[in-house]
């Protein structure tokens, strides 16, 4: 009777050991990100319920057993979930890491709307707004072995090749998986062990751009480590010098097991003592669970930054952002074989771009700002924070920057073809664009600037869309450059003012030249002008007719009053849809129009472009039409402005 006790009582002290175990060795996210700028919720609001709801049940799901939880609850104030987990865990480990996270979250970030964390195993975001099936790149997180490699240029050259390699795999999986592990070993070097994943909600294509886009930060995160990872919404990856997965990945659940046979009847006065012990260790485990909860809720309100710190981690926020995308200037400076004029790409008002080439290979368009530049510290750290949060297929990816004295350097993706002004203007180049071509380029910069004004976290105004400003990547897919006048808005703000206006002339709206005042009506403005010079080959000041000098607006409006817009059609274009090509004409003219009340947005121009059912508006008269009246008006509000007018951009990617 007494070793009964005994070993009743052991098994008690082992059950709350295990229970410390797991309560206190995991008490925190490796990091986490409350997002501010979604708000937060009062106490007893519709979200919180069903938020609380939703935490509480969506791991008892046990039709799921692949490591990926995606759920909503209710009508009003409605509470999304994402549950994911590393795809090499069994399904008891799952849900343990999940059962955390969904308690913790809430107490590291009370009462906050959206919030994101991640454990080593898993991570768990919850938010009010749509987060099923769409890319998402920010808040993300990365991390590094504290380790140093042998040979630091050679291990990132080959884990990124390992990465590479499984992120095709990984974007080939189901929608209840998007995992893959390998190694990559070559001779006399250690082997690199990897690991990637994207929430199955994906598609192939956003899995693979999603992991691309961040296996290309791995030099800013990692380079000269045995190892690191970045975490993001729907992408991660991993890679180590060690075996950091297991071999197997994810198995689905077994059938159950056949019926045992009926173990005999316990004694009853053993099953008391059983029962009043195993209610001692259930009360002391709500005790210290409890108390565990006040402790994190009381250093949560002591410290409340998103962060929780770790040695060798880091929030990718706007300050940690800048510091990871700083590249060596000696590198850079090897990179473009000494700023070589062999290297120039082009030059402007603002510096000169030239091509560069990393250790690891990559290509790379470096802008190096001229001393005398007009774009101040303010302008360029503006561009860093703006492009580096940016992620679409028609926007130029910033890769990071150089700061070092006088010299001030933003290193981009390459873009192989430059820009959109070289092959539409430059006779030079001997190329001209097929209408096919052309189509596909304002479709391109259609979806960026929809992306910009109602896709992305905030409301990004360009506020300098040309046609130098759009280059043109290897597949004549556009790729909106140049963000050193971009203003960042809240999605509920519409416009603002600015004492400084900047920009290039001919292409800024009339309510932002005289006035200041600029919103996303100013940049379909702008667009509308470039598509009208993309259809009719001609730029935006450059129309000589028999007696005059009428700017491209002028022109295309008095063709399609007059019924006639047949003629400003490129001669150049002998193929393609003439309809195609005079409704796009027609959508440039609904853009440029001088009420701004009736210029579409941007979503509403990538409906008209998409579908033939839509019956376009009548466009009203445009802005800037040069009649005697309007020029001296135009003039005196030129003459009288204290605004700044710019001939050129603030930053040219491709100048010039």
């Amino acid at each position: 009777m007494t070793s009964s006790r005994l070993m009743i009582l052991c098994f008690a002290f082992f059950s709350i050991s295990i229970f410390l175990r797991h309560a206190i060795a995991q008490p925190d996210f490796q990091i986490y990100d409350c997002v501010e700028n979604q708000g937060n919720f009062t106490t007893n609001s519709t979200y919180k319920a069903n938020l609380n709801h939703l935490l509480s049940t969506f791991t008892t799901d046990h039709q799921i057993n692949y490591g990926f939880y995606n759920f909503s609850y209710g009508h009003q104030n409605r509470a999304n979930v994402i549950g994911l987990c590393r795809g090499d865990l069994t399904l008891l480990a799952c849900t343990t890491c999940l059962n955390n996270s969904r308690t913790l979250l809430p107490l590291l970030c009370p009462n906050h709307i959206e919030a994101i964390g991640w454990y080593d195993e898993c991570m768990l975001r919850y938010s009010n707004r749509s987060i099923f099936g769409s890319m998402e790149t920010s808040p993300a997180f990365r991390a590094w072995n504290p380790n140093n490699a042998s040979d630091p240029h050679r291990f990132i050259q080959l884990a990124t090749t390992l990465l590479q390699q499984l992120t095709h795999e990984a974007a080939l999986g189901d929608s209840r998986l998007k995992f893959a592990t390998g190694i990559i070993s070559v001779p006399n070097f250690p082997t690199i062990y990897g690991a990637v994943q994207c929430t199955p909600d994906l598609s192939p294509q956003n899995c693979t751009t999603c992991l691309f886009g961040a296996i290309q930060r791995i030099q800013l995160c990692c380079d000269g480590k045995a190892g690191g990872r970045i975490g993001r919404p729907s992408c991660n990856f991993r890679f180590e010098s060690y075996l950091f997965y297991k071999q197997s990945s994810i198995s689905l659940a077994p059938s159950p097991n056949p019926s045992l046979p009926p173990s005999p009847p316990p004694q009853r006065k053993a099953s008391r003592r059983v029962a009043v012990i195993v209610a001692f260790v259930v009360v002391c485990a709500v005790i210290i669970t409890i108390t565990i909860c006040i402790f994190l809720t009381k250093r949560r309100r002591r410290n409340p930054s998103t962060q929780v710190p770790s040695t060798g981690m880091a929030l990718e926020d706007e300050e940690t952002d800048i510091e990871s995308s700083q590249f060596d200037f000696d590198m850079i400076k090897i990179a473009t074989n000494g700023f070589s004029d062999e290297n120039k790409l082009g030059e402007g008002g603002f510096g000169v771009v030239y091509k560069g080439r990393l250790p690891n290979g990559e290509t790379i368009a470096v802008k190096r700002l001229s001393r005398a530049s007009s774009q101040g510290d303010n302008e360029f750290k503006n561009e860093i924070l703006l492009v580096a949060k940016l992620q679409h297929r028609n926007l130029v990816q910033l890769l990071g920057f150089c700061f070092k004295e006088n010299e001030k350097l933003l290193i981009y993706e390459f873009v192989e073809n430059s820009s959109l002004e070289k092959f539409l203007f430059n006779p030079k180049t001997g190329v001209s664009l097929d209408w096919k071509a052309r189509y596909k380029i304002i479709h391109g910069i259609t979806r960026g600037l929809v992306y910009l004004h109602e896709e992305s976290q905030l409301r990004i105004i360009h506020r300098d869309l040309k046609a130098s400003n759009i280059l043109l990547d290897v597949d004549m897919n556009a790729k909106i450059s140049d963000f050193g006048t971009a203003r960042l808005f809240l999605h509920d703000q519409i416009q603002g003012n600015t004492r400084k206006v900047v920009g290039t002339y001919g292409y800024m709206a009339p309510e932002y030249v005289h006035k200041g005042h600029f919103s996303i009506k100013s940049d379909v403005f702008s667009f509308g002008v470039l598509v009208l010079e993309i259809v009719t080959g001609i730029k935006n000041n450059q129309v000589h007719l028999d007696n005059e000098i009428v700017g491209l607006v002028e022109h295309a409006w008095r063709n399609w009053h007059n019924g006639t817009t047949q003629n400003i059609i490129d001669p150049t274009l002998t193929s393609g849809s003439k309809t195609e090509m005079a409704r796009c004409i027609h959508i440039g003219l609904l853009c440029v129009q001088e009420n701004v009340a009736k210029r579409p947005n941007m979503g509403t121009v990538l409906l008209m472009l998409n579908s033939y059912s839509i019956t376009l508006p009548r466009p009203s008269q445009p802005a800037f039409i040069l009649s005697t009246t309007n020029s001296q008006i135009s003039e005196q509000s030129n003459n009288n402005s204290t605004h700044e007018l710019n001939d050129m951009s603030i930053t040219e990617l491709y100048p010039r």
